[in-house]
């Protein structure tokens, strides 16, 4: 019944499409304005991709701590190691320059060596008052070299702040307004008015300055993924154009196609806009994708248009039979691409639900466009020339299609001991995968900007803020002796650690404090002791400047600190190691009775969020593998079926995976998405063999040996050109400059290229194998869904 139902669906469906070509286009007209009206909403992502779900206890203390101290990643820094900076006139000129930004209405506070201040006792008002280093200006040499010699040697609070004294590398703190970090704001600012300013001042005197900081970072690599947009969409166009034109030899059909898959990208821009979602780093892949995806389509109905026309010379029945029996087909292989994608719609992550929602969305789309507009631009062509219809002898595939045959027929034993081998080395080489949390691996690593992450790395251990705050459970709680004595503890830890910088807290500011006590001396940097406590707090009270530098490290309450320390681009196992020997030391140092100690800070997000969607990586997997075997258990009525379908495309999901512990490519936000994607692509072509297969059955009364080589010979070239177009597609993520798009295109690819030979080869070596299991009348006689309708015994030649 329901395949009587399914054979009528699809000829009144062609009976539309053909009668009311006028009425269609008119709707795709209209939609495609409608999603163009959109794009206004697309807006770019001005924040670091958040993996976690909102109520994630990660994202909780994170929020927790924004809540309590106000956005922690609003700091630029500008550097230069550089002697000749150390002249009057350059080191005059620095000063100058980051005086100019404190003019800006994005910048909150400027900090340079012009702006440090002295921490000098007034015995007389019983006080302490704050003197500028630098009164006006730098006159003279003699001024200078006092300068250098006062910070780099008496005034042990801000070394490693704003200076280092062993390379005697500077640098500038540029706070941003907290309410301009994640708008467009900071990113006007950063591209319109900073960099054209550094770029000034570098011409003027010579220097290189190093500009860093998450905000920086962040908008430089947002531009970065806008900029690869337009690339991805040119070169995908590109490249699958070329190889349909050489696949049809006609300019017609490949600018039919370009129409198709163009009017699927713009579509895709609509459907982001209207959901109102950010463009990010996955998101951008998709508009790509589709034309990667759309174009086989394309070749599927043309190519079987041509078919029709060649054998029959009938143009309307041509058509309709595209319609009604490779629409139905290009609709179950485009269901389950869009399966694979859909999975991640099921996990907790904002990130891939939303990459989850447009691919799936996006792939259907782009379906029911080659469905509509291939026919209807084919009723008002002319017939196809004969040098259009030369391609369908396909000669030149013939060599590859009998050796296939070849290898299936005299070659089994070698197809399985190849397959047994690529499973055991491939587990081998999955054990051998790490998991990576770096904020900066996948960006860039040639840019400029990722060259200055690493100059600060190595002159001030890092740039990605890592936060501690502590609560001291009571009002005032912080500035309590015993409280500074525990974060001076554990402050030393954290100088210890290689990969973190100097921590930044209020325990440096009553050390500063006691120093400026005793009238600077650098040997008195250190914590009072119980005697010395009250009457140096006693002059800290007295002074407003103390209060404007508390704000920073401490909450208006006086119960919450914080620590502020800054990360290398670490690994993900160094950054757990830090993580837990920190954590311990939390634990000896502060009762939980006393003390609530939480970590956090964007590193710790993100590295954290990345151990969530390896999580979420077996869920959606698992998902797609599960929710494709079911789909074809409907289709074929037979577990069996299902089981050895199964085997061809896991493999090679299984031989990525060991590629990527042997070529050392871990699993990260970028990479996760291979496996998913790659089934649901792959699993295309077991479908269409398995159908063809089905049918060759029935038309040869169940003689298993010749169905498997017709169904072979058939359905090979059909998988060869959409293979190769599949594989030269993904490649074009390869030319991205982000190191994760590169990986997630050479992956996928390989992986598509495994499938096929693996569907090509070990498929229908399975089936002949094991033809007494699986190939009977009772498995495969009454399939739920007829992929290709029975009497379409048109053979390629």
């Amino acid at each position: 019944m329901f395949k009587h139902f399914t054979a009528d669906f699809w000829d009144v469906t062609a009976r539309l499409i053909l009668r009311n070509k006028i009425v269609i286009v008119a709707g795709i007209l209209m939609a495609t304005i409608f999603f163009g009206m959109q794009w206004k909403n697309m807006r770019f992502t001005y924040t670091e991709a958040n993996l976690l779900p909102d109520d994630h206890e990660v994202n909780l203390k994170y929020n927790a701590f924004l809540n309590t101290f106000g956005e922690e990643g609003n700091l630029i820094i500008l550097g230069v190691q550089d002697e000749s900076l150390f002249t009057v006139e350059k080191l005059n000129a620095w000063n100058r320059l980051s005086d100019r930004f404190k003019a800006f209405p994005e910048i909150e506070t400027v900090v340079s060596i012009k702006d440090l201040q002295k921490l000098v006792k007034d015995d007389v008002n019983e006080k302490f008052i704050l003197e500028p280093f630098i009164k006006d200006s730098i006159a003279t040499v003699d001024q200078l070299d006092s300068l250098q010699e006062q910070l780099f040697n008496q005034y042990p609070f801000y070394d490693n702040f704003l200076f280092n004294k062993e390379t005697k590398t500077i640098r500038t703190a540029l706070y941003l307004k907290k309410d301009v970090v994640n708008t467009q704001a900071r990113k006007d600012f950063v591209i319109n008015e900073l960099t054209p300013i550094i770029n000034t001042f570098e011409n003027a005197t010579n220097l290189d300055v190093r500009i860093s900081g998450m905000p920086y970072i962040r908008t430089l690599n947002s531009q970065n993924i806008v900029d690869e947009i337009g690339l991805f969409i040119t070169a995908a166009l590109l490249v699958t154009s070329l190889i349909f034109f050489l696949f049809f030899r006609s300019f017609r059909a490949t600018l039919i196609s370009l129409v198709v898959v163009c009017i699927g990208v713009m579509w895709t821009f609509g459907i982001l806009g209207l959901l109102n979602y950010e463009i990010t780093v996955l998101t951008a892949l998709i508009p790509p994708l589709i034309i990667v995806i759309g174009i086989p389509n394309c070749i599927f109905l043309i190519n079987k248009y041509q078919h029709e026309v060649k054998l029959h010379g009938n143009k309307v029945k041509s058509l309709q039979r595209v319609i009604t029996k490779v629409g139905n087909a290009t609709l179950m292989t485009n269901v389950t691409t869009a399966s694979g994608f859909a999975t991640f719609i099921l996990t907790e992550s904002k990130l891939l639900k939303e990459f989850g929602i447009v691919a799936s969305l996006s792939i259907l789309a782009i379906f029911i466009l080659c469905l509509l507009i291939i026919p209807i631009i084919y009723t008002v062509l002319p017939y196809p020339k004969t040098r259009h219809l030369e391609h369908l002898n396909k000669r030149w595939i013939g060599g590859f299609v009998d050796w296939m045959e070849r290898m299936v027929r005299h070659k089994r034993i070698t197809i399985y001991i190849t397959s047994v081998v690529l499973l055991a080395l491939s587990i081998i080489g999955i054990y051998q995968i790490k998991i990576s949390g770096s904020l900066i691996e996948d960006m860039p690593q040639d840019s400029e900007f990722v060259n200055d992450i690493r100059f600060f790395e190595d002159q001030f251990n890092g740039i990605m803020p890592l936060e501690i705050m502590i609560d001291t459970k009571r009002k005032k709680g912080v500035m309590k002796l015993v409280t500074l004595k525990r974060m001076d503890e554990l402050e030393d830890l954290i100088i210890e650690t290689p990969d973190l910088s100097k921590p930044v807290s209020v325990v440096g500011l009553v050390k500063y404090s006691k120093q400026a006590y005793y009238n600077g001396n650098p040997k008195y940097y250190q914590l009072p002791t119980s005697q010395e406590n009250s009457f140096i707090l006693s002059y800290a009270k007295n002074s407003s400047s103390n209060v404007d530098l508390l704000k920073n490290f401490v909450d208006s309450t006086g119960q919450y600190a914080r620590i502020t320390t800054f990360m290398k681009d670490i690994g993900t196992d160094k950054m757990e190691r830090i993580e837990e020997n920190l954590q311990t030391k939390i634990d000896k140092v502060f009762p939980k009775e006393k003390y609530s100690v939480t970590m956090t800070g964007k590193a710790l997000v993100f590295q954290k969020g990345t151990k969530y969607l390896v999580k979420n990586l077996a869920i959606s997997l698992s998902l797609a593998i599960l929710l494709i075997s079911l789909f074809m258990a409907y289709m074929f009525r037979s577990g069996r079926m299902v089981i050895v379908s199964l085997i061809p495309n896991l493999l090679p999901l299984l031989v990525t995976a060991g590629l990527m512990g042997y070529l050392g490519v871990p699993i990260k936000p970028s990479t996760i998405l291979v496996f998913s994607i790659a089934f649901g692509i792959s699993v295309d072509d077991t479908i269409h063999f398995l159908a063809k297969y089905r049918q060759e059955l029935q038309a040869n009364h169940w003689k298993i040996k010749i169905s498997v080589y017709a169904a072979l010979k058939e359905t090979g070239v059909s998988m060869f050109y959409t293979s190769i177009v599949l594989f030269f597609g993904f490649s074009v993520f390869t030319i991205s400059s982000f190191g994760g798009t590169v990986a997630l295109g050479a992956l996928v690819s390989a992986t598509l290229l495994f499938a096929m030979l693996s569907n090509l080869l070990l498929l229908p070596s399975l089936l002949l194998s094991l033809e007494r299991l699986i190939a009977n009348k009772k498995v495969l006689k009454k399939p739920a869904i007829n992929i290709i309708p029975k009497g379409d015994d048109i053979k390629e030649k």
